[in-house]
């Protein structure tokens, strides 16, 4: 054990949530300066998909950045990052499709982990274990538990570990924010985040059938359950299995609530009650395709809530986020945001501001700075477990029908066994997740 103690690690993690200086006055900035070139970071990708690939371009855009080596469990996504890294470095990286090989590695300093949720955690604490560095795509893991275990793993091996959901990195947003902390709004009782996408269509039900050539399925189930192979479970769409991941609940619900609650503060939800189904898609997708989720906070209600096959959501905004005060209401997303003033009010003046540049690379930026100085990055792993767990108790409601009331302490559900399994999960064997602590 390190000498940060997990009450410090905690706390420096919920005053980075609240935008509030560390102590002894430190304040870590979203834009820190550029390092040399010459300070080589050696960054390895861990699942090669899309976002994976999308997220080492963004490593790219700093000249420092190599990557030697790459990991995926299907050759297609391999040699795709493989173009990747030749058209931006000139280099050929190694290709492996175990994640430990990728850690056993001296020529490694962090690794990046864009693998499908149910296999951020183990990667992410046996990269800790084995000296690197980690940036972790959102959400920060599959259950609360998972996001536990990871926190410690990053104390006691003193690892700089990022999560990336990037509009923590984003002027526009911290500007929005600002806005509302200075009580300009009046008192916000009622904050909301939403997604309506109308991109989002039936996937069909495939029969199950043999696994593609050049894919490891065994490695990518890895320690969720042994099923049988079927293509809506794979790649993009494992989003919408609960095997994997937490449907849109998770995969937007945390990029959007994490704003309201970095303007809100720190504090822990009450409770939570969440309702709906799949009553649109006709598919064998199994997360919800619409769903609205009641959070009891001590000094505000925040409410989320996702529509699939449609457009049109609150304030005209297909995605949002909203705080209402009683003076008016600010709402948001990344075209901008704007002030609503309340009709019988005057203190407010409505206004427009224009939506800024993409978050992605200060976040990033963010991360490398910090691997240097180490330092706690904007995002580190207690903020995002802390937005991680409000959306996973959202689909713990839904899924049992219960009010989930919340032990923040203890991170369990109080009095309700059924809804408490659900902050964990069993694991497959042969895979164990080191710090997941006893009874879970």
């Amino acid at each position: 054990m390190n000498n940060v103690s997990r009450r410090n690690f905690l706390r420096q993690s919920s005053v980075f949530a609240a935008g509030l200086p560390l102590a002894g006055g430190l304040v870590l900035s979203p834009f820190p300066r550029a390092a040399a070139a010459s300070e080589k970071v050696r960054v390895a990708l861990i699942g090669s998909g899309a976002m994976g690939r999308g997220d080492l371009a963004t490593f790219f855009l700093n000249p420092e950045v190599d990557c030697p080596v790459v990991c995926d469990v299907d050759d297609k996504q391999l040699a795709e990052a493989v173009k990747l890294v030749k058209e931006k470095r000139d280099a050929t990286p190694d290709t492996v499709k175990d994640f430990r090989r990728v850690l056993e590695r001296k020529d490694v300093d962090a690794v990046v982990v864009a693998t499908p949720d149910h296999w951020h955690a183990l990667p992410t604490v046996l990269a800790c274990q084995a000296g690197k560095d980690v940036y972790v795509e959102k959400p920060l893991a599959l259950t609360i538990a998972e996001g536990r275990a990871m926190i410690e793993a990053a104390q006691r091996h003193n690892r700089v570990c990022q999560m990336g959901a990037q509009r923590l990195s984003s002027p526009t947003y911290a500007q929005a924010v600002d806005f509302v902390k200075t009580g300009k709004l009046g008192k916000v009782g009622l904050v909301r985040a939403w997604a309506y996408l109308d991109w989002i269509r039936p996937i069909g039900s495939p029969a199950d059938g043999p696994v593609p050539p050049g894919v490891d399925y065994d490695m990518w189930l890895g320690p969720a359950p042994d099923r049988p192979f079927n293509s809506n479970r794979f790649h993009f769409n494992f989003r919408w299995f609960w095997d994997y991941a937490g449907g849109l609940m998770t995969d937007w619900g945390v990029h959007l609530i994490q704003v309201l609650l970095w303007a809100m503060g720190p504090e822990p939800p009450k409770s939570v009650m969440s309702s709906g189904g799949k009553y649109v898609l006709e598919d064998n997708s199994e997360t919800p395709d619409t769903q609205i989720t009641v959070y009891e906070f001590p000094t505000y209600t925040l409410v989320w809530e996702h529509k699939v096959g449609v457009g049109l959501g609150l304030y005209n905004r297909p995605w949002g986020m909203s705080f209402t005060g009683t003076e008016g209401t600010l709402v948001i997303n990344d075209s901008g945001w704007e002030i609503l003033r309340e009709p019988t009010k005057d203190a407010l003046e409505p206004k427009k501001y224009p939506g800024g540049a993409d978050p992605r690379p200060a976040h990033v930026r963010n991360f490398l700075d910090c691997i240097k100085s180490r330092q706690q990055p904007i995002e580190n792993l207690g903020v995002g477990h802390h937005v991680s767990t409000v959306a996973h108790l959202g689909n713990i409601a839904l899924r049992t029908g219960h009010k989930v009331n919340w032990d923040t302490q203890a991170e369990r559900v109080i009095a309700d066994p059924k809804a408490d399994a659900l902050v964990s999960v069993s694991y497959r064997k042969p895979w164990q997740l080191p710090y997941l602590s006893p009874g879970r």
